[in-house]
């Protein structure tokens, strides 16, 4: 049930998903307080996974870089604040991404050097076997989430292979929700947040039958209330969750679970969610996502999300 003037009200059913036989908890990854997984004297880096996505948060200075040379598909970048810039350099040419933005990078080599420092968000499949190995919270997915299928990838952009930079300043428009944008592997919603705690009668809890959704904490203090269905064999059942996740942190949110997100700061409380196919009740709402127009949905008859 969302809450009051939620506009994801509207949104369609579009899933077929089994029944589920058994459950994944929630991961959290609360990198104020861990170690970096990587770290110098120009970026400090820290990743985390779910079932199909890489969350790595850095930290960065003037004159970082990030080398991919052998990506297996298309990766994305955030930039969540107006004072970070960064050159994204392929084969066929370099593109600038400044302020608040969002980037899809597509597979093979690549290179970001950080121009003004800041911080940044790098999104990656967990097809990135050299990722998925870094992350602080690996062994959660020892065993995989039953009901998550396999990873499927949307068509091919429209134009060829390019980096593709997008603002993430675009104005709010009355019937859209948040500033969505969306690639081959990776969907994007870059949100404003909001000042101070969310009242606790107004929230929005759903659920999703067959993906996850990756809660990242960017400013602010979060509850993250999850709780699972009943299903015959109690021996499956998971006692509610409640946990608290400061900013920077990432929830990995497991379907079937029902789930909200609470902001408790007195301060900005800001999250961007992720997910990892894109999803297809948002990109079937006309005009939700913003590059609609480069990254086609696949056709209706295929199942692959």
């Amino acid at each position: 049930m969302y809450g009051r003037d939620d506009l994801r009200t509207t949104l369609a059913p579009v899933s077929k998903a089994p029944a589920p036989t058994g459950f994944k908890h929630a991961s959290y990854a609360r990198f104020y307080e861990q170690a970096q997984q990587e770290s110098d004297v120009q970026a400090d880096s820290w990743y985390a996974r779910g079932q199909t996505m890489i969350v790595a948060y850095s930290e960065v200075k003037e004159g970082a870089t990030f080398l991919r040379t052998d990506q297996p598909d298309e990766y994305a970048i955030v930039l969540p604040d107006d004072d970070a810039e960064i050159a994204i350099e392929i084969a066929e040419g370099t593109q600038i991404a400044s302020g608040r933005s969002v980037a899809f990078v597509p597979a093979g080599a690549s290179k970001v050097t950080v121009r003004k420092g800041g911080r940044i968000l790098r999104l990656f499949s967990t097809r990135a076997d050299d990722l998925v190995a870094l992350c602080s919270n690996a062994q959660d997915y020892a065993e995989p989430d039953p009901n998550v299928p396999p990873l499927a990838e949307w068509p091919a952009p429209v134009g060829g292979r390019k980096v593709r930079v997008y603002s993430g300043n675009v104005a709010p428009e009355q019937g859209r929700f948040g500033r969505i944008y969306r690639g081959q592997t990776i969907m994007v919603n870059f949100g404003d947040g909001r000042v101070g705690p969310r009242a606790a009668d107004n929230l929005s809890p759903h659920h999703h039958d067959d993906f996850e959704q990756y809660s990242i904490a960017l400013d602010g203090d979060y509850i993250h209330h999850l709780r699972w269905p009943w299903i015959s064999d109690s021996t499956q059942w998971i006692e509610d969750d409640h946990a608290r996740c400061a900013a920077p942190s990432v929830a990995v949110i497991p379907p079937p679970a029902t789930h909200t997100s609470q902001g408790i700061g007195p301060g900005l409380n800001r999250l961007l969610d992720a997910f990892c196919p894109p999803r297809r009740d948002f990109s079937a709402k006309p005009g939700w996502v913003l590059n609609a127009a480069d990254y086609p949905m696949p056709d209706p008859k295929d199942d692959a999300q």
